[in-house]
């Protein structure tokens, strides 16, 4: 069973590394364009704000979720967007402020879940506050790399890559699933062999599995949430469903988008 604690905490640990980049920037420094087209390091603090709201909601109120999804994601306009459009011109104290808030108020609401054994409804299949916990750690670190790319920092990657990782492998399916193509059967695992940024190495799978993916843990995860494209990445894939499996990875739910470009063709 995964450790809810020990998640909150890569979460917090997550999200503070981000505040670090964010936390004095003024108005105009929050204009600045991220490498989302469209979005400014506003949208995507706000955006991130937006979901740990919705995963709040999930949380403490599940019939209040689905009555609200029913009518928010159902009204013909993108509620992402809008969401993310809510920190444009918002001075940064304020916008800081609410994502802050928002995510502490979240970790407690998850506490309160996990002991009282619920499933939180979601935009996908129901799931456990641990996972919730999980994928609100991928999403801060892919928008922080977001954020880390449109202010030219380099991050130092953290074993806390290890769950982003985790996620990426074990959303597989439903990647195939997104793209209408067939689902590999179980009898087809894949080997997942990635090396840590203190050079463990991390793996999922059976070891005598023919179709295998190999590389270092970062551009794995940089693969599956869609930040960087394969072309850019030293991952090696071995085995048809591996290959098919890698160019559409993502640890994320809804549509793939266009991903970014490739850096080595520009």
């Amino acid at each position: 069973m995964a450790d809810l604690t020990a998640l909150l905490d890569d979460l917090r640990a997550e999200s503070a590394d981000l505040d670090d980049l964010v936390a004095g920037l003024d108005r105009a420094g929050l204009t600045t364009p991220t490498p989302a087209v469209g979005w400014t390091i506003a949208h995507q603090i706000a955006h991130l704000a937006w979901t740990d709201r919705w995963s709040l909601l999930a949380a403490r109120d599940a019939e209040g979720f689905r009555a609200a999804t029913e009518g928010e994601f159902t009204s013909g306009a993108d509620p992402v967007e809008a969401g993310a459009a809510e920190g444009v011109g918002e001075e940064p104290a304020a916008l800081l402020g609410r994502w802050r808030a928002g995510r502490e108020e979240l970790a407690s609401a998850l506490r309160e879940a996990e002991a009282a054994g619920l499933r939180l409804p979601w935009f996908g299949p129901p799931m456990k506050p641990a996972t919730m916990a999980t994928a609100r750690l991928m999403e801060t670190w892919a928008h922080g790399q977001d954020v880390a790319d449109a202010l030219d920092v380099e991050r130092k990657p953290t074993a806390r890559l290890r769950q982003v990782a985790h996620l990426g492998v074990r959303t597989m399916g439903f990647a195939f699933a997104q793209h209408g193509l067939p689902v590999p059967p179980p009898d087809r695992p894949i080997r997942v062999e990635l090396t840590a940024p203190d050079g463990e190495l991390w793996t999922w799978g059976a070891e005598d599995a023919e179709d295998r993916v190999t590389g270092p843990a970062l551009d794995f995860c940089l693969l599956v949430t869609k930040r960087r494209h394969r072309d850019d990445l030293v991952l090696r894939a071995e085995g048809a469903t591996a290959s098919a499996w890698l160019p559409i990875a993502q640890a994320f739910a809804g549509p793939p988008g266009e991903g970014r470009p490739s850096r080595a063709a520009s």
